[in-house]
């Protein structure tokens, strides 16, 4: 089964490419929809699961980000990070990994909330905070753990700011999504 973990592995030559210029054309038509889409994914898979939706906590805890991770908050890659994996299911099926990378400077003030999420989504927290801002969807394609053969799923990632303070949230989606279109 693949896990979020995919995103903390990635070989040094995944290229994450962001779209806020270019063209999208080098995205699967299939794809372009969940990976380009800047609302709240949490909100969409709800919808396209008529409610039957959960998350699925593989791991939290704190550690370093990845040198890629680090870059994209702009911090130290020896930083601490609260990292969160999850998996997000719908009708009975895992949907998407997603992995989220928080610093400690972020976890002050209201956004202390953030580290006793439990089973609910972080994307409910985000698209409710007035002060949300989303910065540029980045898109690659990743290798999926856990999968015999050489599979791979498209992945975007996005630094989100509450109150000015970063963190970013990657998301593998995985072939079972796109049954339900």
């Amino acid at each position: 089964m693949p896990v979020a973990s995919s995103l903390a592995r990635q070989p040094l030559s995944v290229r994450w490419r962001s779209y806020r210029r270019g063209p999208c054309s080098r995205l699967p038509r299939a794809w372009r929809g969940w990976l380009l889409d800047s609302g709240s994914l949490t909100r969409r898979l709800k919808r396209a699961s008529a409610g039957d939706f959960r998350v699925e906590v593989l791991f939290q805890g704190w550690s370093r980000p990845t040198l890629s991770e680090a870059r994209a908050l702009g911090i130290a890659p020896s930083q601490q990070v609260l990292v969160r994996e999850v998996r997000l299911w719908g009708l009975g099926e895992p949907w998407v990994c997603a992995r989220s990378i928080i610093p400690a400077t972020t976890l002050t003030g209201p956004q202390r909330r953030l580290k006793f999420l439990g089973e609910r989504p972080l994307g409910a927290v985000l698209f409710n905070d007035p002060s949300m801002h989303r910065g540029p969807i980045e898109t690659a394609q990743l290798p999926l753990n856990g999968t015999r053969t050489r599979t791979r799923a498209w992945a975007r990632r996005s630094v989100f700011r509450l109150e000015g303070k970063p963190l970013l949230v990657s998301e593998i989606f995985l072939p079972s999504l796109l049954q339900v279109q």
